[in-house]
């Protein structure tokens, strides 16, 4: 492997800095295209979609099933077409390309989930109490949940809710500055394994990268980087988990060579890229200036794929999670979570707001 590519993309990260009207321009195209997708909504419809901006149903995210746990918000599966244009336009205003086809794979995986069961089922594999145990948590394209919390385009915040199985896309806007945590994103499978759909992988980068991280540090690093414990079975910041992540566990990467840094670099933008650009390096620059030698890499399980495995990536200002363990033990089912420290919901934006404006 040779030095310029990841280093070259890690130095162009770093080299961008935003400036405030780029992203009060860019912050403007998400405040505009959620009020245009309002405006597409009845009277009944509009009731169903938009809350008071206090109403503490805004920070209650999960990421289970429909069937299990109900979403706030209006179900996307029962827009009209109109509805559903505007809504895309709301996605792609906040995010990346790579963001948006992210979250609209991760949606359609409901779908081929439902297939796979099926067809596990007419093939004699499995049984038609566990078909109708899936079949009961409603995985579907459709059933995803939008809401929106207080008025966009005015002075006081507002916020966007968009979730459903496996994503749970939280933002926060007040005046210039908008928030995206937490933004938890997973899959099930993470690499389809039959069907027409075989090999399949939505967040197949979210892996390799950390795996090509983890095998690209020596053995001494590899003994600091490596924790020995078992595979959580889930993110532990979870939305169902009081507990919270306030140690650092693993190695430094100010004990990185150039080359692993570089690693370590795309493998965080990996996670900051799915969002609209100018958003995406405004996370990127806090990582930045609080220093890529703050930032702690720590792994659990196996060193090769399709085994159970798990990563966090902890820094002063931010949190990843990555989560790869499967119902059947199968390394085969990813939940990951990225998370400003401190900022969940505009925790920390609303505190300056509410300090700084007159109520």
């Amino acid at each position: 492997m040779t030095l310029s590519l990841p280093l070259r993309y890690g130095l162009i990260a770093f080299g961008l800095l935003v400036t405030g009207p780029v992203w009060a321009q860019a912050n403007r195209s998400v405040e505009t295209t959620v009020t245009q997708f309002l405006a597409t909504l009845n009277a009944d419809e509009l009731k169903k979609t938009n809350y008071p901006f206090e109403d503490t149903l805004r920070k209650k995210w999960t990421n289970l099933p429909v069937g299990m746990v109900p979403r706030a918000g209006i179900q996307y599966g029962a827009l009209s077409d109109q509805s559903r244009l505007a809504f895309h336009r709301v996605l792609t205003a906040l995010l990346s390309s790579q963001g948006y086809l992210k979250t609209t794979s991760i949606m359609a995986l409901d779908d081929i989930l439902n297939t796979l069961y099926q067809q596990a089922f007419d093939a004699g594999k499995t049984d038609q109490k566990t078909l109708t145990m899936t079949q009961n948590l409603k995985w579907a394209h459709g059933n995803f949940y939008i809401s929106v919390w207080g008025k966009p385009q005015g002075k006081e915040p507002w916020g966007l809710g968009f979730g459903g199985h496996h994503l749970a896309l939280n933002i926060t806007v007040t005046g210039q500055a908008l928030v995206v945590s937490p933004f938890f994103y997973g899959t099930d499978p993470s690499e389809v394994k039959s069907s027409k759909y075989a090999g399949l992988r939505i967040l197949s980068k979210e892996e390799d990268y950390g795996f090509l991280l983890i095998n690209a540090l020596s053995e001494r690093q590899r003994e600091k980087a490596v924790l020995k414990q078992d595979v959580p079975k889930d993110i532990i910041t979870n939305p169902n988990s009081s507990q919270r992540i306030t140690s650092y566990y693993g190695i430094s990467a100010g004990d990185f060579d150039e080359t692993q840094k570089g690693i370590l670099t795309i493998l965080i933008q990996e996670y900051t890229h799915n969002f609209e650009h100018q958003k995406a390096h405004q996370l990127f620059d806090k990582i930045r200036k609080s220093g890529l030698d703050k930032v702690y890499f720590a792994w659990v399980g196996s060193l090769d794929n399709n085994k159970p495995h798990y990563y966090i990536i902890n820094a002063p200002d931010f949190l990843i999670e990555y989560d790869n363990v499967g119902f059947q033990n199968d390394g085969n089912h990813i939940h990951a979570i990225l998370r400003e420290k401190g900022n969940d919901f505009g925790d920390d934006l609303l505190k300056r707001h509410y300090l700084e404006a007159k109520h």
